[in-house]
């Protein structure tokens, strides 16, 4: 750029934020024009020059999504910061760039964005001053708090935030609803308008939410970093107001830091079908870049398991918590091609009964029926890479000893489990983790944990997460259904991967379904549940049940080829209340999951997606008896090109797990 031109730039930008704060609003656009930001201090619910409340407002296609919604920060011991304040100044900028997935959903992601960073100081003394920061993308619109050190704040002691979420109309929403702020994010998300939210409800995010005619929104946050985790409550009738998750030991503060002080981004995703979320990366893009320079070594794939099935086992030893019940996992993995088994609770010493699952045990030796270097050695000649599983607690005492440890013994990754908390302690504890784990090349797999915020941007170690109402819960409850896991899609996975360890295949009716612990069952069709593996995002996929259950199975076949990473994805179909379908790619390959709640369905499959040229269609469906009969299924081969569309029957809980390779 010439000097002339970069004078007459650096004029613009003098000349649009002295209109900004003579009328005491910015104004942001998505790069395609369809989503507006407005941020402005109000006063009598319109902008003012002269100050007013901090406050913000989004439309999409022309129509409003938020009116007016408050936006400020409880510091404790002082008035609110942001209701009585003026607008200094603005900068605006842009970004338009793509970056590369280590794994993920796609192998790229491109961050377009049109920013701000709102300059605010209060009306009168002591004058804080304080920014917020917006990006506005072509799926969504995020804002940050800046704090700066001044006179009087050195510390940041937060006791909340005054962020609102001002519906235009009574939206419908599916709330994930939570007892308190100590929880696994593990529950049943329900349908209510927003009116009928109880002001008392605790919502967990992600929140998705329709207003019709207008617009889908979700709500979640990103780059959770030196703060609390946030949630909706409902203050009044068409509005959400943030709840931060407090100390554990000072519930009334949520966030002690010096200054100067960064939120993470308040995030609302926005498009005119709740599908364009799952395609989205905007939770990542609103992230750092990787801190970790060599990731040659962070591998996605496939993974048995031995505790979903009570480490049930049929050979000639005994089955449990020893050598030869893991090796016959490792032999399992070995023949599906998967490149991971996961050894769970009970491996480690020190825990009376050697269920290694407290915080006592001693994740630095293994039980004198367990020896981890052996089945390490073992592993490694089958092309196979062991995974462990830890308390919490116990990492977070042996972390220094246990990580290098695990590193000489060539452990893959560490699954940790039962944090159930998002306070800021407990949220940089994440990050203190996920650093250590990268240091000894461990990939990380978060349990009892909170929702997904973009973390794995940065280190990418960070493979998956649970947050969610899994497989498990077949073992003690009936409440894992097809209808749960369609809303899961339209939810919990718009955060982030989830682990929700797929493929139980011990299928029965609704009617047949009982909990139990040792061989679990599942409710939906063989089929439903072999195309979980394509639906649910999970770099680590976790397969749940036993090689007993798999053996023979015309699904084996599937489980061997998909991947547990993609390329692009594509929604195809769906609605949170009725069924989803989604495609994703890797290389030349694409894999479609689709799955139906209880009611059955016929779906058209337009295959238009495709490249040029002819391919095979590998299909695994629903049989025409699979309401009665659920491990019932169809394999089933077709030539099909771009121009051609695939026709399901899905059953009641049915579905279709579908391979499409290029014809050779």
């Amino acid at each position: 750029m010439t000097i002339r031109g970069l004078v007459l730039v650096l004029s613009l930008l003098a000349l649009a934020s002295g209109i900004a704060a003579q009328e005491g609003a910015v104004n942001l656009a998505s790069p395609d024009g369809r989503i507006q930001l407005t941020i402005a201090t109000v006063a009598q619910n319109s902008p003012s020059a002269a100050g007013g409340q901090l406050a913000y407002r989004v439309s999409f296609a022309g129509k409003p999504v938020f009116n007016w919604s408050q936006m400020g920060l409880e510091l404790e011991g002082q008035p609110v910061l942001g209701a009585k304040v003026r607008l200094v100044s603005s900068k605006t900028s842009s970004m338009d760039e793509t970056w590369k997935l280590v794994v993920g959903k796609s192998s790229t992601a491109r961050n377009h964005y049109n920013g701000a960073v709102v300059e605010l100081e209060e009306l009168a003394a002591p004058n804080r001053r304080f920014s917020v920061e917006a990006r506005v993308f072509d799926d969504g619109a995020a804002f940050r708090y800046l704090l700066p050190s001044q006179a009087g704040l050195q510390e940041v002691r937060l006791a909340g935030e005054r962020t609102r979420f001002n519906f235009s109309k009574d939206a419908t929403v599916y709330p994930l609803i939570l007892a308190n702020f100590r929880t696994s994010y593990e529950d049943n998300y329900v349908k209510l308008p927003l009116s009928a939210l109880k002001a008392d409800s605790l919502v967990a995010l992600p929140l998705l939410a329709e207003l019709p005619g207008n617009a889908w929104v979700a709500i979640t946050e990103a780059h959770l970093e030196n703060y609390a985790g946030m949630y909706l409550v409902h203050p009044s009738a068409r509005e959400l107001e943030s709840r931060l998750a407090p100390h554990v030991d000072n519930p009334k503060i949520a966030v002690i830091t010096p200054a100067p002080m960064q939120s993470p981004w308040r995030v609302m995703m926005i498009a005119d079908h709740p599908g364009r979320f799952v395609e989205s990366n905007i939770v990542l893009n609103l992230n750092p870049p990787a801190a970790i320079a060599d990731t040659s070594w962070i591998k996605a794939g496939r993974s048995a398991w031995n505790w979903w099935s009570g480490s049930y086992a049929e050979g000639n030893f005994k089955p449990g918590m020893n050598n030869d019940t893991m090796k016959y996992y490792i032999d399992f993995a070995s023949s599906a091609k998967f490149e991971y088994m996961l050894i769970d609770a009970g491996w480690a010493a020190g825990t009376p009964g050697g269920t290694g699952s407290s915080s006592a045990a001693d994740i630095t030796r293994s039980n004198p029926n367990i020896n981890i270097p052996e089945l390490v050695e073992y592993a490694r000649q089958k092309n196979v890479k062991l995974w462990l599983w830890a308390h919490w607690t116990s990492v977070n005492k042996q972390m220094d000893e246990a990580f290098p440890l695990f590193e000489k013994w060539g452990i893959a990754g560490v699954k940790i489990d039962f944090m159930d908390r998002d306070d800021q302690w407990m949220v940089d504890w994440y990050r203190r983790v996920v650093k250590k784990a990268a240091e000894h090349h461990l990939m990380v797999d978060f349990h009892g944990a909170f929702k997904p915020d973009g973390l794995r941007r940065t280190y990418p170690n960070l493979m998956t997460r649970e947050g969610i109402l899994g497989l498990e819960y077949n073992k003690w409850s009936a409440r894992d259904t097809p209808d749960h896991r369609v809303m899961l899609m339209f939810t919990r996975m718009l955060a982030g991967p989830g682990d929700f360890t797929p493929g139980g295949f011990n299928n029965v009716t609704r009617e047949e379904f009982e909990p139990r612990n040792r061989q679990p069952m599942v409710m939906g069709t063989r089929a439903h549940h072999t195309a979980l593996l394509v639906l649910f995002e999970s770099p680590f996929l976790c397969v749940a049940d036993w090689p007993g259950a798999y053996a023979g199975t015309k699904e084996l076949d599937f489980l061997r080829v998909v991947p547990a990473t993609w390329d692009e994805t594509r929604f195809l179909q769906g609605h949170p209340e009725s069924h989803a379908v989604v495609a994703r790619r890797n290389g030349s390959e694409w894999y479609i999951g689709a799955i139906t709640d209880w009611n059955a369905r016929d779906l058209v499959l337009p295959l238009n997606f495709l490249g040029k040229g002819s391919y095979i269609a590998e299909i695994y469906r629903d049989a025409p008896d699979s309401d009665r009969n659920p491990k019932n299924s169809v394999k089933e081969e077709r030539k099909v090109t771009p121009a051609a569309a695939l026709n399901l029957r899905l059953a009641s809980g049915g579905g279709a797990a579908i391979r499409i390779r290029p014809a050779r």
